[in-house]
């Protein structure tokens, strides 16, 4: 376990394995544990970083609000505070951490070996109905209300064991946890509209393996022609990891690992 501060916070980052390095960012509200049945199948043959945003997980409290570029920025400063900087890296991310994944590929083309979306957020039209101030005093507000009253203790680790079982579950205790899933629900809207605006100026690097894979469990099939529509628009290698739920890490941890592991150097 290592702590290295970013930005004034000191953030939670794990370091596995040897070997090319991928970075793993695990999607809105999720911790670096979520990523732990993956991580044992690419450690072999990989140097496997995986880290906890700002007030998730054990990471110190966010002091702004994320944004795509920042959240670029962010796989970046993490991989120079722990010593990989200067290797190109396959970057994986899932769901909400798609964008910021992406982003990164988009920005640090130099940097990037391999972009894995793991049942990435889509957003063909991202659109917000709120200015963006008055989605961040409300998120705020209400991570205030419920860490006064006691609502992250009592009812947060029992929630995330019924959502997805975890000995880690005991994080959603802490109210800072609650206030940066909700920061990050609240400007959800504002990464997607950024993001699109990167893709119209910054293309994917040249040569660099992108995959998409999806998540399915057997019910309708409109998710997976979003995800597929996604792979065909960023030219990416499309699979489906079957039967899965959206937390795909869990479900399908082999069907994770390869991907990354074809994405990635050889």
């Amino acid at each position: 376990m290592t702590f290295v501060r970013i930005g004034g916070v000191p953030h939670h980052v794990e370091v596995t394995g040897s070997g090319p390095v991928c970075v793993l960012s695990a999607g809105l509200g999720l911790g670096w544990f979520d990523w732990d049945p993956v991580v044992p199948l690419l450690a072999p043959t990989r140097t496997v970083v995986r880290f906890d945003r700002p007030g998730l997980g054990l990471s110190g409290h966010a002091r702004v609000a994320p944004t795509a570029r920042g959240e670029a920025a962010r796989i970046g400063a993490v991989l120079d505070a722990v010593g990989l900087g200067g290797r190109r890296v396959t970057v994986a991310g899932h769901s909400l951490a798609g964008f910021h994944a992406e982003a990164f590929a988009r920005l640090y083309p130099q940097r990037t070996a391999g972009l894995v979306l793991v049942d990435s957020s889509v957003e063909e039209r991202p659109r917000t109905l709120l200015p963006r101030g008055v989605r961040l005093a409300g998120a705020r507000a209400c991570g205030a209300v419920l860490g006064a009253v006691g609502v992250p203790r009592a009812v947060g680790p029992p929630l995330r064991r019924l959502l997805a079982p975890a000995p880690q579950a005991w994080v959603y205790g802490f109210s800072r946890v609650w206030r940066a899933a909700l920061v990050e629900y609240a400007t959800y809207g504002d990464v997607a509209i950024e993001l699109d605006a990167l893709r119209r100026e910054f293309p994917l690097p040249d040569g660099v393996p992108v995959t998409v894979l999806a998540a399915y469990a057997g019910g309708s099939r409109h998710w997976l022609t979003r995800q597929r529509t996604l792979a065909t628009t960023l030219a990416a290698t499309f699979h489906v990891a079957e039967p899965s739920g959206h937390l795909v890490i869990r479900d399908r941890p082999t069907d994770v690992a390869e991907a990354i592991l074809t994405a990635g150097p050889r």
